[in-house]
């Protein structure tokens, strides 16, 4: 049984098996018949339908696809991007220039504030001995497309002061003068700052000024909107202060004049210290004021504050460095006690300046008055005794506010100028600290709170 149920399996595969010769006998018969022109051109028909739904079949799928390809038997994957259907390759067309446009943009734009930078390096850290760079030629050679602010001609400038006239002058400092003019062109008014000619310090004050600025944007710093450079003119164009700087306010009050109440000098010096805070801690890289004093503080017409004349700023130490060595300059009077003796800059020197300004606030004495009395004449040293006892501390108010201040809110406000003026600079605050002392202490609301500690 077992013998022929194994031959009958046997008869019927060798039967399938003949059957299956004949089927492929009789197909080359037959394409034997065909004329081999014919079968070649069948044969690239065929090939080409298959390439069309290969090439319909990628077009179904995502129009980013990855398609894993094998190169001659190799195992290594490659990605390959396959372009969709044509509606899809259009549009991602348009976002790749887009995109593409937007990193050159953005490109560009990195590559001009790097160029900016090397150059403010280069000024601030040059010793003021290379007379034979002028602020022109510097200027010149970075090109005014880095540089922001407008281009105007002395001609431009000359009529908007009505030929720099005594009558607009509204300030006067170590470097030039500053008039109130307005712009033909827009009726725009303006403050004019027209740098002495005499040496290269008033030339390099307007080259470092005119980069700072085109590198510094805060609400809390004055906004330069263009520099003149026709022959030996050095002029800077500022946006116009109302209210002139805090000087005018706190020292040289006329017989109309309105004395400064406690709260908005709060307000003035919490502005203030946001503009060191944005020099110190955001702005890359980090600025030193260096020359931070009451006629440096602008005040519009809300009495916010902005810091001007950065002619004397230096970009600050950078990675491992702690301080920048450079010659001692300033104001006497506000010049932190390290600095003045070697010459060693931090930022720290511009905390110690912050605390005589805010001292000046509290008492309306200038940090050095050679009308007063001889042990009178230092704001420091009248006020370290004072410092010692709280029950002093309502003598050093300034006599003009009559008495209209919050007993607490002038115990941390002395608290914290005290804090900026320490000897030892490690102990000074961050301003950042200073910052949100001032901002509580500027608010009515939280007369009767503690500010936060430093």
């Amino acid at each position: 049984m077992g013998l022929l149920s194994y031959t009958k399996k046997k008869s019927q595969k060798v039967t399938h098996y003949l059957c299956c010769c004949k089927l492929s006998i009789a197909k080359w018969n037959k394409d034997d018949k065909i004329p081999k022109e014919e079968r070649k051109s069948k044969r690239r028909k065929t090939a080409k339908d298959n390439e069309v739904k290969k090439k319909n079949d990628e077009g179904n799928k995502p129009f980013f696809c990855l398609q894993k390809q094998s190169n001659k038997g190799e195992k290594k994957k490659r990605k390959r991007l396959l372009f969709g259907k044509k509606k899809a390759s259009k549009l991602s067309m348009e976002q790749r220039r887009k995109k593409f446009k937007k990193f050159w943009r953005r490109r560009n734009k990195a590559q001009k504030k790097a160029n900016l930078i090397s150059l403010v390096k280069s000024i601030s850290f040059k010793s003021d001995s290379g007379k034979q760079r002028f602020a022109a030629e510097e200027i010149l050679r970075i090109g005014s497309e880095n540089i922001a602010a407008r281009v105007f001609t002395f001609r431009e400038l000359a009529t908007a002061t009505r030929n720099f006239n005594p009558e607009n002058l509204v300030g006067e400092g170590g470097f030039g003068r500053v008039y109130k003019g307005q712009l033909k062109s827009s009726n725009e008014i303006v403050a004019v700052k027209q740098l002495d000619r005499k040496g290269f310090q008033g030339n390099r004050e307007f080259l470092v000024e005119v980069l700072m600025l085109s590198l510094l944007h805060h609400q809390n710093l004055v906004k330069l909107l263009g520099y003149c450079t026709d022959g030996d003119q050095r002029i800077l164009v500022y946006d116009y202060m109302p209210m002139g700087s805090l000087e005018d306010h706190l020292f040289d009050l006329g017989p109309n004049g309105k004395a400064l109440d406690w709260h908005t000098r709060m307000k003035i010096a919490a502005g203030a210290a946001k503009g060191l805070e944005y020099l110190h801690e955001i702005a890359t890289p980090p600025v030193i004021y260096r020359d931070f004093k009451a006629s440096n503080i602008l005040l519009d017409e809300n009495y916010n504050s902005k810091l001007s004349d950065f002619g004397l700023a230096k970009v600050g130490p950078m990675g491992d460095n702690s301080h920048v060595s450079t010659r001692v300059m300033g104001t006497y009077g506000y010049c932190a006690p390290e600095y003045a003796l070697t010459g060693k800059l931090t930022k720290m020197s511009d905390i110690y300046s912050f605390g005589v300004v805010f001292l000046e606030l509290i008492t309306g004495r200038r940090a050095i008055d050679i009308t007063r009395p001889k042990q009178e004449q230092h704001l420091i040293n009248w006020a370290e005794p004072l410092f010692r006892d709280k029950r002093k501390f309502e003598a050093m108010v300034d006599p003009v506010l009559e008495g209209k201040y919050p007993m607490k809110g002038l115990y941390q406000a002395v608290a914290v100028a005290q804090m900026c003026l320490q000897e030892e600079a490690t102990i000074r605050p961050l301003i950042s600290d200073v910052v949100t002392a001032l901002e509580h202490l500027a608010n009515p609301k939280n007369d009767d709170t503690n500010a936060p500690n430093l």
